[in-house]
């Protein structure tokens, strides 16, 4: 019997007749569901499939624009390798509109055609493998809700190529393919004429937020609003995402409110008259009530008065208020109010109540925008809330490589004759094209790298065809205001721009926004990305095509998109490799070049210099006016207080750099708080937490209160881990290099029967200071120990270095020497390290082996040399009685020194064979190679970025 037969044997086993066998076998049956929870949806598995298959059949009844949107980068990647797969659609009820059919006929290596069945309502997706076949078919059509949120039931099956239900598949599919007609435009526009759109297209579920009643946001920013103002404050801030209607937010206010007289200050003039009408729905009255205070217009009379900063700054126009003249002052895009003109405003009026409203309140100039505001944070909601709660118009973000020309990458470092050529130009309008807009007219923004470079493309773009415009700091603000217009009209196809569009522009028909510039920040990412975030009844979502070059900050894009601000480099990773943390029907996609730059990226960047740290330090210390402790960081997601632990010997060592100390230290209690934040800090075993907890409080325990101890807080309480503990604590178990590093400390004396706290550590406890650090950093533990599994040595996919496997295994003692790629084994437990990806680190004498997974669960294997048949540890895995093999690997060094835990696994017996390497120097070495297979197969998103 063949390995692939095998396998769906024990596959149609586990998930037909006995789900408890012995290890999960990755091609048993499986339910698809979109699950916001548990972080699942359909598209994750169809994409996926699209990954390894060989071929793809699609049968499916309707597509949507954005359906089919969350494919189109997966599909240009396939046709790359010469992937190829077929689709039938249909014309069933007028669903599908005439666009989506345009769309479908963008895809080169994706063969359409209609049906002729009437009534046709299949939902199938067929997936052909070298010797099998996925077949998942139930209720979800090709659209972004069906995929991603709505309550969907399907039902994934692996069948042999030879077994009756794929031949049952394949030949209704064919049969269907065969009586179907093939795409082409003379049909699209036949459909065209005819074209009725049903009485209800509505499938994005977007929910209208603009009303005269608050939205769920606004409800719960008014409430803290008004907590505040109810505890004496005059003075808050309002954090709210690019489109979340922090506008409407600041009338339900002002209407709760009723101030005799209000001041509404801008930075830009343009949005003075939204702003204005916006209110009046709210508020109502009389329309003299209202009034605007610009360069053009000077109502300064009217009870609501709005005004651009450059107006009412001015010393003439100030004097003429007197400092009591407005109850309730409103400040947006707060974050500029850094500037002197805003200083002047708040240094003159005093009301009953400012209010600052940003959706971006982190500055790189210094300026703490908190203290301005008494550090009052009335509410606060991020991007990926935001999209959450559906009150952002959907997204789907394409990460596409930049030109490339004689193998290199054109980007806006390349020289400008480069940037404009019209190579360049050609792929440009490829990628936007290909990638598309929701519903029928582009409306655009082009962010580019400089000046000339917007200016020429501009130009370019008119020649074949399209209607743009180039707009920079030249233009005035009357040509803005007019081309903006032109742009709403449909006069226009795109505004091209370098910065003055980041923020204080509303254009909520954007439906698609290319960035062609490197990014600089993720703050402006951000910006930019938020033009197209505001809703509107002509779009159903916004493509974001994003040209990824060779650049240092690629790194900052999936910060950016995840909002995480950790700066830990295996989170970044994270982010980019698997992106279920953007909710709805949002996506983010990147091509696989791209993909592997902005790795390249977080390979090569430095993220824990000094320079970076106190930046990030001083963001968190301005937000809550305090010396930040790691709870803090953690608290407000920015740093991992890993990182410090790894720059610095301690938490206080870095305080003494920045000087912001609120104590001393002495020698023997900062060697405490080093051992504590980097062996304990990273949270993969809590016991320790709970012990030192617990012998701050009672100094003596008994061994018997140390188990129900753990027992009682969720622990492995065995004898062992207990052990393991005290060795931990005492530093028995480190050894080598560690042990000279960590001579000294001991928190604690054992022994068979009881524990107590140790000399030095009750004499630190009596300093407050080294108290208050050491309380931080157990609290700051426990946070990040709720990744982990408490109650269980190892958590699968989680991260460990090689000692902290060994100890959380409750080895005695560590091994002093692993090498890479190496593997240990004692007590019934066999440990392996894998380094996938070799560089040219490994010495001459040294073996370079080629572990590559040759599935989700099976991954060849090799012995140190010299090593026989007869050797000790392979004895052990001919047999594999009583023992454990646990598998760990990393994709590079480029990594560090953490690994993967992937789960335990199980030798095939009919593999283990002797086998000859070379060294990297060319002599023959005799080892034992054979092939592991994970009792449980791997999560496919680590699976193919490991593979």
């Amino acid at each position: 019997m063949d390995n692939l037969t095998h396998e769906l044997q024990e596959s149609l086993y586990q998930g037909f007749i006995d789900k408890n066998a012995p290890y999960t076998a990755k091609f048993k049956p499986k339910l698809l569901t979109n699950n916001v929870a548990k972080n699942e949806d359909v598209l994750s598995t169809l994409m996926t499939e699209l990954e390894i298959c060989q071929t793809f059949m699609f049968a499916v009844a309707f597509i949507t624009e954005s359906g089919l949107a969350m494919f189109k980068s997966k599909l240009l990647d396939l046709k790359e390798k010469g992937v190829k797969g077929r689709i039938i659609t249909s014309n069933y009820l007028n669903f599908n509109k005439p666009k989506v059919f345009h769309e479908l006929l963008k895809l080169e290596n994706v063969e359409v055609r209609i049906s002729s069945a009437e009534g046709f309502h299949s939902k199938s997706y067929i997936f052909e493998h070298s010797e099998h076949y996925t077949i998942v078919i139930g209720s979800s059509n090709l659209t972004g809700n069906a995929l991603r949120v709505n309550a969907e039931l399907n039902i994934k099956l692996t069948s042999h190529g030879n077994s009756e239900i794929a031949d049952q598949f394949k030949t209704q599919f064919e049969e269907a393919w065969e009586s179907s007609q093939s795409l082409t435009q003379e049909w699209i526009r036949s459909y065209e004429e005819h074209y009725v759109p049903p009485l209800s297209t509505s499938t994005s579920g977007i929910k209208n937020t603009l009303q005269i009643k608050p939205n769920k946001m606004q409800e719960a920013a008014l409430k803290g609003i008004q907590a505040i103002r109810n505890n004496g404050a005059k003075k808050g801030m309002i954090v709210s995402a690019t489109g979340t209607g922090k506008t409407y937010l600041s009338a339900f206010d002002i209407r709760s409110f009723t101030p005799k007289r209000m001041l509404f200050i801008v930075h830009r003039e343009q949005i003075l008259e939204k702003a204005k009408k916006d209110f009046q729905k709210v508020l109502g009255g009389d329309e003299k009530d209202f009034g605007i205070l610009s360069g053009s217009s000077k109502d300064i009379n009217a009870r609501y008065l709005f005004a651009t900063i450059q107006t009412i700054s001015k010393n003439d126009i100030l004097v003429s208020f007197t400092h009591d003249h407005f109850d309730y002052i409103l400040i947006d895009e707060v974050h500029k109010a850094g500037a002197t003109s805003y200083h002047k405003i708040i240094d003159h009026f005093t009301p009953k109540f400012l209010l600052g409203m940003t959706a971006t309140p982190e500055r790189t100039d210094g300026f703490n925008i908190y203290e301005l505001f008494d550090y009052n944070i009335a509410y606060e909601i991020r991007l990926q809330e935001a999209l959450e709660e559906e009150m952002l118009c959907p997204f789907h973000y394409f990460g596409v490589t930049d030109f490339t020309l004689n193998g290199k990458i054109v980007d806006g470092t390349s020289q400008f004759s480069m940037l404009i050529s019209e190579e360049r130009v050609h792929h440009l309008i490829q990628k936007i094209e290909y990638y598309g807009y929701s519903e029928e007219k582009v409306r655009g923004l082009i962010f580019c790298s400089r000046t000339e470079e917007a200016k020429k493309l501009s130009l370019l773009l008119n020649q074949v065809g399209y209607q743009t415009i180039a707009l920079t700091g030249e233009n005035s603000r009357q040509e803005r205001d007019y081309q903006v217009k032109a742009l709403e009209q449909g006069k226009l196809d795109y505004i091209l721009t370098v910065d003055i569009f980041n923020e204080g522009i509303d254009i909520p028909s954007i439906n698609q926004i290319v960035m062609l510039r490197q990014t600089q920040s993720s703050i402006i990412f951000i910006q930019q990305l938020g033009r197209g975030l505001r809703k509107h009844n002509s779009k159903k979502y916004v493509t974001i095509i994003d040209f990824i070059g060779n650049y240092k900050n690629n790194y900052l894009i999936p910060i950016a998109l995840a909002g995480d601000y950790s700066y830990n480099k295996d989170n970044i990773r994270r982010c980019l490799k698997d992106s279920t943390y953007i909710k709805g029907i949002s996506t983010i996609n990147f091509e696989e070049v791209a993909k592997q730059k902005v790795y390249d990226s977080i390979n090569t960047v430095t993220l824990d210099s000094m320079t970076e740290l106190k930046k990030n330090y001083y963001l968190v210390k301005n937000r809550i006016n305090k010396v930040p402790y790691l709870c803090d960081f953690l608290q407000h997601r920015i740093l991992d207080p890993m990182i410090i632990a790894n720059k610095e010997k301690s938490y206080y060592d870095f305080l003494v750099k920045v000087g912001d100390t609120e104590g001393t230290l002495n020698d023997a209690e900062n060697k405490m708080l080093m051992f504590l934040s980097r062996e304990i800090l990273p949270g993969i075993r809590l016991n320790e937490v709970v012990l030192l907890k617990e012998l701050m409080k009672k100094k003596h325990l008994n061994f018997k209160s140390v188990q129900v101890l753990f027992q009682n807080s969720g622990l492995s309480s065995d004898k062992h881990t207990i052990l393991s503990t005290f060795r931990t604590l005492t530093t028995e178990f480190y050894t080598g290099g560690l042990k000279k590093a960590y001579h000294g400390i001991s928190f604690l004396e054992y022994s068979s029967n009881a524990v107590s706290c140790g000399e030095v550590f009750s004499s630190a406890l009596e300093n407050s200071y080294f108290s208050k650090l050491l309380k931080d950093l157990l609290t700051a533990t426990s946070i990040k120990a709720k990744k982990f599994i408490s109650n269980k040595p190892l958590t699968r996919y989680e991260k460990y270095r090689k000692r902290d496997v060994l100890r959380m295994l409750n080895w005695e003692e560590q091994m002093v020497d692993l090498n890479i790629g190496g593997y240990t084994y004692k007590d019934g437990k066999f440990v392996i390290f894998i380094t996938l990806e070799k560089d040219d680190n490994f010495k001459g004498s040294q073996i370079a082996y080629e572990n590559k997974f040759k599935s989700e669960d099976v991954i060849p294997w090799f012995t140190t040399s010299p090593r026989t048949m007869n050797s000790p540890e392979v004895e052990i895995l001919q047999s594999c009685e009583n023992w454990t093999i646990y598998i760990f690997a990393k994709k590079s060094d480029n990594e560090g020194k953490d690994y993967y835990f992937l789960g335990e696994a199980l030798v095939i017996q009919e593999t283990i064979k002797p086998v000859e390497k070379h060294t990297r120097e060319g002599v023959l070495k005799n080892v034992v190679g054979m092939e592991l297979r994970l009792k449980e197969p791997l999560d496919l998103n680590l699976y193919h970025y490991l593979k």
